[in-house]
């Protein structure tokens, strides 16, 4: 939730700037948009507001977003904390039941509990609002009696055929209305106020029934929702609601274009008049899904203004024009990568290998309430067996799997050696016992101790890690959250990838120094006889208290070749490394390897 809370805050501001950078490309480019394309431009700012609902990460100029849910993490990971036991050859029998183990705290979330209430209580104030008016347009209509007056029938029916329309709509006469309204999709009805009857003259009235058709004849029900649901969700945001009432007003000037592109040039000054002459006796809609000619005073003095200086676009200045929405409508989709593969691809790799070597498993009985994946790859064979392969291929947190990457970046660099890897304690009090001490490489990587390896990331700095990461091609290589990037942050990989990696790190395809290839196997060997021999690590993550991500890869050297595998195990809650490791035990022992 907090998440959704940092996010949704971060997306609001881009929102309101992308607002000010529309109006001012309104402005800019005023003289070749036509009244329609103006009001058009709006639904990419609609198209933005839908952004933070989507389950996505964003990127490109929208990093910040995402960023806005690592920052989430960091808080989550500063709490966080996991760990793994290694098995020692001499205590090999409880190995499965004593190898990952996490601790953490609850994230501090209570200020993102109260803003979510916050913002739900006024959705709630905004959606009975909302249906207040829809219940008052409701007997609004039950009160309305069918047009009577045939003159306005006959008038009504002639502005339709000018128009080319064909639908049945009803047409009403009301007297709790100060303005026209058309309302409906499915049945579009328009109400007449009494007051306007009475006063029948046939030229206003023909503009004021042309003007209302064309409310139907674009569709304008449609608009009309998705600001009133946008209203309600952003109700906060002021930008929003300075946006949406331009967006109403543009909506009506749109419609005195469209009116004034049937009529001919010396009626555009009558038209004008009518709207001023009926301006007193109007008022805005009362009504939150209705379209109508009334408005406010600043708006009609703009519909006033725009009908005075309104000239039919040439063929050059719609092309233009169209040009520069295109361009409008491509800056805006570059901002909302949600609209494109990128981020889809981000949480997932690029498997590739035919369809021959390539297996699948029924392994669900393994995995029983947990959704998760097995990946194990023979080398011999070079073959695949894949349970779950939609999972297998899904980029999550490596968590501590990580560290057997760190330890080699940190032997690369000299930052530990293989002769003097000690590190020593600052003296903080750890979660673990085993972690309140000095370390080396092996007691780390066998206590999983997470100060040790975030201390060696420090050292060889930012750069220098993500140089590696791009070297190894680790996972989607992102470590924008800060120092706890691998821990349920922004780093992410998938079981398919910790295979491919193994593979690498095995046969030492980084091509790095080959002895700190081996200081790293023997601080991950978990046993070995002359049968075979077994490595691999655990990984926890935990959330809000909660063990969600459970991890273990590794690989068996056993007659002659090499399997290498990857479980990982997701759940609301005790999805551990321990347990992955079991899982893993368990398969493998079933496969006789």
């Amino acid at each position: 939730m907090l998440e959704f809370v940092i996010r949704f805050f971060i997306c609001n501001i881009y929102i309101a700037a992308f607002i000010g950078l529309l109006l001012g490309a309104k402005h800019l480019f005023r003289r070749c948009l036509s009244a329609r394309t103006q009001f058009h431009m709006w639904f990419l700012m609609l198209g933005l507001m839908v952004i933070p609902f989507l389950p996505f990460h964003l990127s490109g100029p929208w990093k910040m977003l995402s960023l806005a849910g690592h920052m989430t993490n960091v808080r989550e990971s500063a709490w966080a904390v996991d760990a793994s036991a290694s098995l020692s050859q001499a205590n090999a029998a409880g190995w499965a039941n004593n190898f990952a183990v996490s601790v953490s705290r609850d994230t501090p979330s209570t200020l993102s509990f109260v803003f979510c209430f916050i913002w739900i209580a006024g959705i709630v104030v905004m959606l009975f609002l909302v249906l207040y008016s829809l219940g008052r347009l409701r007997r609004l209509k039950g009160s309305a009696l069918p047009l009577q007056n045939k003159q306005m029938l006959a008038l009504f029916r002639e502005c339709c055929a000018t128009l080319r329309i064909t639908k049945d709509i009803s047409i009403y006469s009301t007297a709790f209305l100060s303005s026209p309204i058309t309302t409906g999709f499915c049945h579009p009805q328009i109400y007449i106020p009494i007051h306007l009857i009475s006063d029948y003259n046939e030229k206003d009235m023909r503009y004021i029934l042309l003007h209302e058709l064309q409310h139907y004849h674009y569709k304008d029900a449609i608009p009309n929702f998705l600001m009133n649901l946008a209203g309600m969700l952003y109700w906060f945001n002021p930008a929003v609601w300075y946006a949406l009432r331009e967006m109403r007003t543009d909506r009506e000037v749109a419609c005195d274009a469209a009116v004034l592109q049937s009529l001919s040039d010396r009626d555009y000054v009558d038209y004008g008049t009518t709207l001023i002459n009926f301006a007193e006796k109007m008022s805005l809609l009362p009504f939150p899904f209705a379209s109508g000619l009334g408005g406010n005073m600043q708006q009609i003095k703009r519909r006033i203004l725009h009908i005075v200086s309104y000239h039919p676009l040439s063929a050059g200045q719609k092309a233009k024009g169209l040009c520069v929405y295109v361009v409008i409508a491509l800056f805006t989709c570059s901002l909302a990568p949600v609209l494109s593969t990128y981020a889809a691809e981000q949480e997932r790799d690029h498997f590739q290998s035919s369809a021959e070597n390539v297996s699948s498993l029924d392994l669900s009985s393994y995995f029983q309430d947990y959704n998760g994946s097995f990946v194990l790859y023979e080398d011999a064979g070079d073959t695949w067996n894949i349970y779950n392969e939609d999972s297998a291929s899904t980029r999550v947190a490596p968590d501590s799997t990580y560290k057997i990457y760190e330890g080699l970046m940190g032997l690369e660099t000299g930052m530990i050696s293989q002769a003097d890897s000690r590190l020593g304690w600052d003296g903080t009090n750890q979660p673990f016992a085993s972690w309140n001490g000095d370390q080396d490489l092996a007691s780390a990587m066998r206590n999983s101790v997470n100060w040790y390896f975030e201390r060696i990331g420090a050292s060889i700095g930012a750069s220098t890690v993500q140089n590696y990461l791009d070297q190894f091609d680790y996972g989607n290589k992102d470590m924008s959250a800060g120092s706890s990037y691998w821990m349920e942050a922004s780093l992410k990989i998938s079981p398919i990838e910790q295979v491919e990696l193994l593979k690498k790190f095995n046969k030492n395809e980084f091509h790095m120094n080959q002895a700190n290839i081996e200081t790293i196997k023997d601080a991950i060997c978990l046993s070995s006889d002359s049968a075979k021999s077994m490595y691999g690590k655990t990984g926890t993550g935990r959330v809000n208290g909660q063990d969600v991500n459970g991890w273990f890869i590794g690989y068996v050297e056993k007659a002659g070749t090499v399997y290498y595998f990857a479980t990982n195990i997701q759940g609301e809650s005790e999805a551990t490394g321990t347990r992955a490791a079991e899982i893993t035990k368990a398969i493998l022992s079933d496969l006789q390897i």
